[in-house]
């Protein structure tokens, strides 16, 4: 009985041993990886008609004055530092034979925004200033297949 007891005692003095010589090994700094710093690279905002900020929006006003242009469902395939892409729709109404009795018609687009700047409203903050609509099928009359236009500050 002395024996096992004996041997029991050795045993755990071993075990602790170990742990205590694995923890010391993990714990010195040749051991552990050194974390990488994460470095953040601010994200361009979209600004609005009505000079709020938003990051990959669903639906966005083209024509701020009277909404007959409008994109929706925007499916955003990246949102970076330098531009981002969405497909969607441009809907935009034919004000035939005049705006309040227009049709709205639907055309899929692919958008593009780029050449982010300073915002006038927030230095700090980056904004597009530039957004292109690529139409991949019809277009309103009169569009080119690219169009491109200036956004507010």
């Amino acid at each position: 009985m002395r024996r096992s007891l004996v041997g029991t005692a050795v045993t755990l003095a071993v075990g602790t041993l170990l742990t205590a010589a694995m923890t010391t090994a993990s714990a010195s700094p040749g051991a552990a990886a050194t974390p990488t710093p994460e470095v953040r690279v601010p994200r361009p905002v979209l600004v609005d008609c009505l000079w709020h900020q938003d990051v990959r929006p669903a639906d966005f006003i083209l024509a701020c004055g009277d909404g007959n242009s409008r994109l929706t469902g925007l499916h955003w395939a990246q949102w970076g530092p330098r531009e981002a892409t969405a497909i969607g729709m441009n809907v935009v109404n034919d004000c035939k034979p005049y705006c309040a009795a227009g049709t709205f018609h639907a055309y899929p687009v692919i958008v593009r925004l780029d050449d982010p700047m300073p915002w006038k409203k927030h230095p700090d903050v980056q904004h597009y200033t530039r957004m292109s609509l690529i139409y991949t099928d019809a277009r309103p009359e009169g569009f080119g297949h690219v169009m491109t236009y200036p956004l507010w500050d």
